[in-house]
This record gives structure tokens, sequence and C-alpha cells, in this order.
């Protein structure tokens, strides 16, 4: 089995954020980050040249940009409806264009996949909001792809079933899928594990996340927990993904930013957990 697979990643930000600051990733000497998007004061040319420089001089490697946008809340799930991505009619136009920016500030640090919440899919698809929704993806898909990258959609606002509906829809060739387990689990919309194998041929990322189900699922939050503390099962969800053939970056989030030292205590727990796993497994 090769052993270059797999390798540990952590999602970072560089200022606001849900990822973990830069120095946290040096200081545990994980070699792959995914970027939370900085606001666009920060998103410029020289930016760009001095985080280069510094993910190369720590041997880091970049592997996916991700968007957010001003006004998104993840206070409940109908909040999320209401709020995320591009699906809103009202902030829509101004978030394709940021999107846009994201791709273009990706380009400049040589990044070749950027990342979203899209937002909950509208389920009828003859509204006027699905219609424009649906283009709007098309031309995010289109931007990115003169900038030679895929958009990787994040899981959980949808089942896998309806994920894939809408990924044929838009008929894009670089439109994927950032896998994020937990995000299954707290959303309430399918096990997993499942959901990862019928969603396979599309993952081109992932996200190593844990959380347990709500009592109400679908209807409020499960709880993220620890890495291995959940309803994931992190040695299923390995022998999965190579089940499916991906290779790439096993990425960490812990989304807990305003608790600094629990959140860096429990990335290193995340980063021993899978390094384990990823031995047991592989055998190297």
């Amino acid at each position: 089995m090769k052993s270059d697979i797999w390798p540990i990643g952590v999602f970072t930000s560089l200022s606001a954020g849900l990822g973990v600051q830069f120095p946290v990733v040096v200081e545990l000497g994980i070699p792959t980050i995914q970027l939370h998007s900085p606001a666009r004061v920060h998103r410029t040319p020289d930016a760009a040249t001095e985080f280069q420089s510094q993910i190369e001089q720590h041997n880091i490697q970049l592997t996916c940009v991700f968007g957010g946008f001003d006004g998104e809340s993840y206070a409940d799930i109908p909040t999320v409806e209401r709020t995320i991505g591009l699906v809103p009619d009202t902030t829509r136009a101004v978030r394709l264009k940021e999107m846009c920016e994201i791709s273009d500030f990706a380009c400049l640090l040589g990044c070749g996949a950027i990342g979203l919440h899209i937002g909950f899919v509208p389920h009828d698809h003859s509204t006027l909001t699905f219609k424009d929704f649906l283009q709007a993806t098309r031309h995010l898909c289109d931007h990115a792809q003169s900038n030679v990258q895929t958009v990787n959609l994040e899981t959980g606002q949808e089942t896998a079933e309806d994920l894939l509906r809408f990924i044929e829809k838009v008929d894009r060739p670089n439109l994927f899928v950032n896998f994020d387990p937990a995000n299954m689990i707290l959303y309430g919309l399918g096990e997993p594990i499942q959901s990862l194998r019928k969603l396979g041929r599309f993952i081109r990322s992932v996200h190593c996340k844990d959380a347990t189900w709500s009592d109400q699922p679908g209807e409020t939050w499960g709880q993220e927990v620890r890495l291995g503390d959940g309803a994931v099962g992190i040695e299923e969800y390995l022998r999965a993904l190579l089940e499916i053939g991906y290779e790439g970056p096993l990425t960490i989030e812990r989304e807990i930013p305003q608790e600094a030292e629990r959140q860096k205590a429990e990335i290193k727990h995340a980063r021993d957990l899978l390094c384990s796993v990823r031995a047991k497994i592989l055998g190297v």
C-alpha cells in the first residue's frame, strides 16, 4: 500500500473564521491545509505572495480555499436555510461576485480548488429562485474553470441523493464534493458512510469531523464533538474512503475558535487519532 496517501490536513484561518490560526498548524507539524478565505481587504496580490511564502517556508500544501459571506448564520437549521450560500435571492449576486473574487485569490495562491456551503438547494426546480440559483452555480463553475479550479460543495444541507441530482442538473465538469461526515449527522440528512459511498465518484476533498445525532434529526442541531467521540466511526470512515479510491488529505475541522486552547488540543488529538487509524488500515 502506498505510504503517501491521506496526508493530514486542518481547516485554517488567517484572521477571523472557524479555522485554527496558522501558527498552530506550524506548531503541530500538519502538512496540508484548507484555508477559510480572508476578508476582501486581505485578498490582495501582496497578501497572497506573503502567505504563499509562509506555506512554502514550512513545506505546507494548500489544497482548497473556502468561501463564506457576511450575513450567514448557523444559529439553527431554519436560519441556515434563510442565510447560507448562494440560495438567498437578495444576496446571491453580491455573493456570486465575491466567490469569483475568492477563486481569483486562490489562483494567486496556486490553489486548484475552491469550496463553499452553497446553501439549501430548493426542492422545487420549477421556481425562479431555483433557476437563478442554478445559473449562479454554473457561472461560478465556469469562472473557477477559467482558473483551472474545481468547485467543491460542502455536504450537509442536502441528502446525498439530492446533492447528486443537483450536481447533475448543474452539468459542469469541475463541480465536485467536499465530504463532511459530521454535517450529515448535524443536519440529520443521512448516515455518513452510506452517503459517502453514494457520492464517491464526486468526492475530491474531505473533512474529518465528528458529531452526535439530535433527538429530532433534521429539525434541531446535533452536536459537534471531538474526533472519535461521536457517531461517525473514524475507522469505518477511512475504510470507506479507501473503498471509493480517495487518497487525498484528511482535513481536520474543529469549529470552536472562541476556545483556542481547547481547539488546538482537540486538533492535536484528531491528528494523532488519524495517524493511528491510517497506520492500522494501510499498514505503514
